[in-house]
């Protein structure tokens, strides 16, 4: 099994509906420890990026990926705009020119990926943002490479690694962006990107679902 071109762009359509509907979600958790606009900005952006799809879709993955990024970095406001659009730059460029991605090269590609964002967010594990959802997703997939398990299961091991991740934010202090001006306060709130991190791995395993 692999993720083809249309598995791509099918992920891409649902992750704008995914993000939509979690919209108030994403945004009463950042009004808690962030601006507020978190929903918002993400629901702004992804639909810019499906208003964009059809002039884009019949490229090679990595393109669609960046052209996802670019998009985003345009359109999302706050902190998300750079990391999201960052995200997505980064994990085109790792796949550039493949019309299919095989368990490795998903892999490959959300590594590059959340170092893009580490490198732009200057975040580490811990500091609850979005990496703490993102990294261990990356772990969780070469755990199985080495275990030689299925792509389909992989991709749900995974988005559950990426859920615990996300949770695992809830006590932790902030250590960057707008919520660690909270200090202390910013413990008993969820992350707000390590959510929306968790959601889009979520659709990547329930779209690429029996391929």
């Amino acid at each position: 099994m692999s993720i083809s071109r249309d598995d791509l762009v099918n992920w891409v359509k649902n992750s704008v509906e995914i993000l939509h509907e979690n919209s108030e979600y994403l945004t009463e958790l950042d009004a808690a420890i962030g601006d507020g606009d978190h929903g918002i900005n993400m629901d702004r952006g992804f639909k810019a990026v499906l208003a964009k799809l059809p002039d884009f879709e019949d490229k090679d993955i990595g393109t669609i990926l960046k052209t996802v990024g670019m998009t985003l970095l345009s359109t999302v406001g706050g902190a998300g705009g750079p990391l999201y659009g960052t995200f997505y730059m980064r994990a085109g460029m790792a796949v550039a020119g493949k019309m299919e991605l095989s368990l490795e090269d998903w892999t490959a590609a959300l590594d590059e990926a959340v170092k893009g964002v580490v490198m732009r967010g200057k975040a580490e594990l811990g500091d609850k943002t979005m990496v703490d959802a993102l990294k261990p997703a990356v772990d969780a997939l070469y755990k199985c490479i080495d275990e030689k398990k299925p792509l389909e299961e992989s991709l749900q091991i995974s988005a559950d690694a990426a859920k615990k991740g996300m949770v695992d934010t809830i006590p932790l202090v902030a250590r960057k962006g707008r919520a660690s001006y909270l200090g202390e306060r910013s413990a008993g709130h969820q992350d707000p990107g390590a959510t929306s991190s968790y959601l889009l791995l979520k659709t990547a395993a329930d779209t690429w679902h029996n391929g």
